[in-house]
């Protein structure tokens, strides 16, 4: 896997002013568990040993994305915590002493969760559900229902979405009024009609208009290669608060691991541009119609 990093840190002792995260752009194997949980393995390692302290894996790494029915969605998918997938990363997080946020297929009973799972250090989790289902997601997975949670950690405050939930400026807003400082994005990303080839993909695009508009950093692990003839366009991302990528975009099409150095306490301070201007704060919610007509 070909490392990529890029630096922006300040020379502060800060704990949340000179931090590394990674992400992972990895190509699956549909429905080799064993073979994912080995190469998401690797990928965590060689963030660890590239001294990320948080290291996030795209949407759906342990099992693949294209199901092709219900029952093959159910058999791939696991318990949080409890399956080969998540339990690996939660033994990981605790190792190597690193946060490690992952997209998985989750099982709760009957139900079925397109998730991501949050393994902190110290041996706690938390999943995130996907809010907003794409295509036929939603023949297989029922919309998310735990919202969207900010988790405090010794690092800072960390959210998660998945994948179309970015195509929602209410998303990154929702994390960004609870204080976020540190949104974890695993996805897999598809190409999007008209689209030119020399053109940042759509979704790079969205992410860094997020993080511009919000104030917040932005780590999406996309995926790589063709999946029962779906293309997948890589293009991972990490995004400062600025709006502009500090690493990446990631190759279009080869596995790649980005580390970049980020700067929560900057990003904080800087959330008001100027004497007047705050894209957060200035919000004008009474002249704002958010009914749909539709």
């Amino acid at each position: 896997m070909k490392y990529h990093g890029k630096s922006i840190t300040n020379g502060s002792e800060d704990t949340i002013a000179n931090i590394a995260i990674a992400v992972a752009q990895v190509e699956p194997v549909f429905g080799d568990i064993a073979t994912n949980v080995a190469m998401t393995t690797l990928a965590i390692t060689s963030a660890a040993e590239a001294g990320a302290k948080v290291v996030v894996l795209p949407e759906l790494v342990n099992s693949g994305y294209m199901m092709n029915s219900r029952e093959e969605a159910f058999a791939l998918a696991e318990i949080a915590t409890e399956g080969p997938a998540t339990s690996e990363w939660m033994a990981l997080a605790a190792q190597l002493n690193i946060i490690v946020v992952a997209g998985f297929a989750e099982r709760d009973g009957d139900v079925l969760y397109n998730s991501s799972i949050m393994c902190l250090p110290g041996g706690d989790h938390h999943v995130y559900r996907k809010v907003h289902l794409w295509d036929e997601e939603a023949l297989y997975f029922e919309p998310g229902n735990l919202g969207f949670p900010v988790i405090q950690t010794t690092l800072g405050r960390i959210g998660m979405m998945i994948c179309y939930d970015g195509w929602f400026p209410e998303s990154y807003r929702s994390l960004a009024l609870k204080g976020v400082d540190l949104v974890c994005v695993p996805t897999n990303w598809v190409p999007i009609p008209g689209q030119a080839a020399d053109q940042p993909g759509m979704a790079t695009i969205l992410t860094m208009a997020a993080a511009h508009s919000n104030g917040i950093v932005i780590a999406a692990a996309d995926r790589v290669g063709v999946e029962r003839e779906q293309e997948f366009i890589g293009q991972s991302l990490i995004v400062s608060h600025t709006g502009w990528p500090i690493a990446g975009p990631a190759d279009t099409a080869r596995p790649e691991l980005l580390v970049a150095d980020v700067d929560f306490a900057e990003a904080r301070r800087s959330r008001g541009w100027g004497q007047f201007n705050n894209p957060v704060r200035d919000r004008r919610m009474d002249a704002y119609n958010l009914t749909s007509s539709l």
